[in-house]
């Protein structure tokens, strides 16, 4: 079966399901109705990176997702062009991979990771290995990207110690970048949003510029910008001391600088810089990994490969919390001299290696590989990107699309500079009308679509955007 019939048959797959069900409405609406419970139930917890209040003007609360839609509680259906948040890579509700999951709830939920390691998990980590670029086939699995990265951290920081190294501790990664939501994932992370209100950090995590800082403030060409940000990586390291140095850390594609997307020069200077200085060379690709640039990684995307990767989100496609660690061979060497019996890692969680995740992600991955689905990546990005083209073409606010694959980033304009107030503002009316996008007021938006995406649901988005963009557009012009 070919990438572009895969969507067909997926939805043949899901009929029966929605039929069985019956379909929610459609009407317009801005988001769903709070009961007294409800809202008392709201304020027993803490919503992510936005308050009570605010959420709480415009609720929204889920109850069912299929295939590229969810519908809240009051039957209002909405439009997923993001797969929940970089996710739901293969559509919610995909049937091989819920399979998966009962099938493995059925036979073990859990082991005792101080004790052993369940068969599924071994399975997992094989397989993952032999998907990830050049020799980087050592695995550990965890429930999130941000442990995956606290892990990394720590991984790298005790290879340089076991290989002779003991001072190199300090990583060195970008501004405008997320990494996670643990101690040292926020540290490494340059967003000042999120970071500020639990200053302060740890030390040994040093910032740089983006490629983008420097085109929005120079007349240089978008390569002139990638050779400059990329050797301020190397600048940095000598400037503090190599000795010192223990990584770099980038998203290949960073998310939260607007799907900044980096030449591919950029990034063999990074790697020829982690190499000259012996410094260890990790990627986040939480939000690039698993088909979305039109290879199952990014590194593989761009042809440079790292020394760690860190992943999750689209591994279990949303079914059960799964992220991992993938480490070099040679990195993992260093931990393994049976000349000493009580060499290890020291590091460990309760969840990390569980079984329903391994057992979704080997489902994920077999769905992903068997497919192609990183061919159809390429073709629903194309088939966005001309229907970008045509949405530009009737109201000219977009000033660069980006990204690879189907992982794309507009940024917007009102034909003199960045326009901020259209991003926050089509974040409100892209949920009235029923779409779910990554959309702010930094003036881009973005969209990943899930794998099984035909030309319909790309009509769908398309149709759904421009509405909203042409509702926001009008909403500022009238303050």
């Amino acid at each position: 079966m070919t990438p572009l019939h895969y969507g067909a048959m997926l939805a043949a797959r899901y009929a029966p399901r929605i039929a069985a069900r019956g379909r929610f409405g459609t009407g317009v609406r801005y988001a769903s109705a709070v009961t007294p419970q409800q809202e008392s139930q709201i304020r027993k917890t803490f919503l992510d990176f936005q308050s009570h209040a605010s959420f709480l003007e415009n609720p929204l609360i889920m109850a069912r997702s299929e295939r590229m839609a969810y519908w809240d509680t009051s039957g209002k259906r909405y439009f997923d062009a993001i797969g929940g948040i970089f996710t739901s890579s293969l559509g919610h509700q995909h049937p091989a991979i819920v399979d998966a999951l009962k099938r493995q709830i059925d036979t073990m939920t859990f082991t005792p990771p101080m004790h052993s390691i369940s068969q599924v998990s071994l399975d997992f980590v094989e397989r993952l290995g032999q998907v990830a670029p050049g020799d980087l086939n050592f695995v550990k699995s965890f429930c999130s990207a941000s442990e995956a990265m606290e892990c990394a951290i720590k991984w790298t920081r005790s290879y340089h110690k076991l290989a002779g190294n003991p001072g190199k501790y300090k990583f060195v990664s970008r501004y405008d970048s997320w990494h996670g939501a643990t101690a040292a994932a926020v540290a490494a992370s340059g967003g000042a949003a999120r970071k500020s209100p639990h200053e302060p950090h740890m030390p040994g995590f040093l910032k740089v510029p983006t490629p983008l800082y420097l085109r929005d403030r120079l007349d240089w060409t978008w390569e002139e910008c990638n050779r400059f940000a990329a050797q301020m990586f190397e600048d940095t390291i000598v400037s503090e001391d190599p000795a010192t140095i223990a990584g770099i850390i980038v998203e290949p594609i960073s998310n939260t600088a607007g799907i900044m997307t980096p030449t591919t020069e950029y990034m063999e200077i990074l790697g020829r810089i982690a190499s000259k200085y012996d410094v260890t060379l990790i990627y986040d690709e939480t939000v690039t990994g698993f088909c979305k640039t039109g290879n199952m990684f990014s590194a593989q995307t761009f042809g440079v490969t790292p020394d760690i990767i860190v992943c999750g989100k689209g591994l279990s496609n949303g079914a059960m919390p799964l992220s991992a660690m993938i480490a070099s061979e040679r990195m993992a060497s260093v931990f393994q001299n049976n000349a000493d019996p009580s060499l290890m890692f020291a590091h460990g969680q309760t969840f990390a290696g569980q079984p329903l995740g391994c057992a979704v992600g080997l489902a994920v991955l077999h769905e992903m590989t068997s497919r192609n689905l990183a061919t159809r990546a390429v073709e629903i990005g194309a088939g966005l990107r001309a229907r970008f083209d045509t949405i530009n073409q009737d109201l000219g606010c977009f000033k660069e699309v980006r990204g690879q694959g189907l992982l794309l980033g507009v940024e917007l304009t009102d034909g003199k500079e960045k326009w901020g107030a259209l991003g926050a503002e089509l974040k409100k009316t892209a949920i009235q009308n029923g779409l779910i996008l990554r959309a702010d007021g930094a003036g881009w938006f973005a969209v990943a679509p899930a794998l099984c995406a035909e030309d319909a649901d790309l009509d769908e988005l398309a149709e759904k955007l421009q509405r909203s963009l042409t509702v926001a557009r009008d909403n500022i012009a009238s303050r």
